[in-house]
């Protein structure tokens, strides 16, 4: 799997000079864009799939592409954490979505 970034979405965590996904990533694999100010990551083939920085983003920016066939090819999954649950949505690349419920355990 891979990262991909929604710069559209991304604000760097309102400017912060260390993005909560870059704070965080156990592999210390993502760095800022000195031109754009905006995190990405080094390089994909080191990633382990861990998903921290996805789970980190407070605007939801970066999602999981998945490499293979969940639903189809480039299908996206992302996490919205509540208090109790965790709730994925997965969209195809056609726009159709999917939405999984799992229940934390605090």
């Amino acid at each position: 799997m891979s990262v991909e970034f929604d710069y559209r979405l991304c604000n760097s965590c309102g400017g912060k000079e260390e993005p909560f996904c870059v704070k965080y990533c156990p592999g210390d694999l993502l760095d800022i864009d000195e031109e754009s100010g905006k995190p990405y990551i080094r390089d994909e083939g080191d990633c382990w799939d861990c998903m921290v920085c996805v789970k980190s983003c407070p605007l939801g920016a970066i999602e999981t592409r998945l490499p293979y066939p969940l639903a189809s090819y480039k299908a996206s999954l992302k996490p919205k954490i509540l208090k109790d649950r965790i709730i994925w949505y997965l969209k195809d690349a056609e726009g159709r979505e999917e939405v999984f419920e799992i229940k934390t355990f605090n």
